[in-house]
């Protein structure tokens, strides 16, 4: 499978002799696009086959809010592995738009999107369903009450286990009889930021992505040092086969935000975010503006700055909220 070198001029494609040819049609960008996604698993590891249908799910806790039955929850994602999750239902009438409500780095996991934790600016999962929205909030591998080891199940990372995760999350959603199938969307903040968009790079159900605060190009993160992302929570194979170093990495975000195209993203960006310099989130929309342009879908690449560190702000979320809730 072919590696790029550039990853920021997105309209070229490489054939079969390796000659490199320009990306003029949408079909045309399907090819770089599955390149994008073999190399990305190059990194993440290869996705398995997924199960299909409805994963069993318990039911473990029930409680009312205002307007909204919160449901701690397990669902089964693979043979003999359960996903902890909060399932939050609107108490009106369908059919209802839905999305996956995805962690930050946080011991309590699931808990916080979904209303418990303290930081009252990261309870999105909760503030959304109360605007007549179907959520999910799961926990990622090791946070919450998640004990699953994806080493332990032949995984090369834990990103690739939440993707697998999060698309039965999406069965478990599009399974609801208040659910509009054609409504799915994933928010997310730091950790849930780009894990919405790992998760909307193989799962195209997801209509409209939500990343707050979460990715920059990989030239940009700490100086292309890329050792925070490659600890057992990420993707260790960024340390053992290419060094750490971000030249040497098969794939950049810059390519998974165009893989996106043409659906709906809303990215929080703040200028004073130290995790992910604004420059290299700028350099992401620079790379896969002319895809979605490619698509006659420019307005749906959208992308706020607000003058603040590595947050959430409550206007931002009431846009977001606009979107996913429509």
């Amino acid at each position: 499978m072919p590696v790029y070198p550039d990853k920021q001029n997105l309209l070229l494609w490489l054939d079969e002799t390796r000659s490199t040819r320009p990306v003029q049609t949408p079909a045309e960008w399907a090819k770089r696009r599955l390149h994008i996604l073999e190399n990305f698993q190059k990194v993440a590891g290869p996705l398995p086959a997924l199960r299909r249908g409805t994963p069993a799910v318990e039911v473990l806790d029930e409680e009312r809010l205002p307007g909204v039955i919160r449901r701690k929850i397990r669902y089964e994602a693979e043979l003999d592995d359960w996903v902890p999750a909060y399932l939050l239902l609107p108490e009106v009438s369908g059919p209802l738009p839905a999305a996956l409500a995805l962690h930050q780095t946080i011991r309590i996991g699931k808990a916080e999107p979904a209303g418990l934790g303290r930081n009252v600016h990261l309870h999105y999962g909760l503030e959304l369903a109360r605007r007549g929205c179907v959520v999910l909030a799961p926990d990622y591998p090791g946070f919450g009450d998640s004990r699953t080891d994806p080493y332990a199940r032949g995984y090369l990372s834990a990103t690739m286990k939440g993707i697998v995760n999060h698309t039965r999350g999406v069965d478990l959603l599009v399974s609801l009889p208040q659910v509009d199938r054609g409504r799915i969307g994933c928010i997310g903040h730091s950790l849930g930021g780009h894990n919405t968009l790992f998760a909307g790079l193989f799962d195209e159900r997801i209509r409209r992505l939500v990343t707050s605060c979460g990715f920059n190009a990989f030239a940009h993160y700490l100086g292309g040092d890329l050792t925070g992302w490659s600890h057992r929570g990420y993707m260790p194979r960024i340390a053992s086969e290419y060094g750490r170093a971000a030249a040497r990495v098969p794939f950049d975000f810059t390519e998974v935000l165009a893989a996106l195209a043409p659906r709906t993203v809303f990215i929080n960006a703040p200028l004073r975010d130290t995790n992910f310099d604004v420059a290299g989130v700028r350099a992401c929309l620079a790379a896969a503006g002319p895809v979605f342009a490619l698509f006659s879908a420019t307005e749906r690449l959208q992308s706020v700055h607000p003058d603040a560190g590595h947050e959430f702000p409550q206007a931002i979320r009431e846009q977001a909220y606009g979107l996913l809730a429509a």
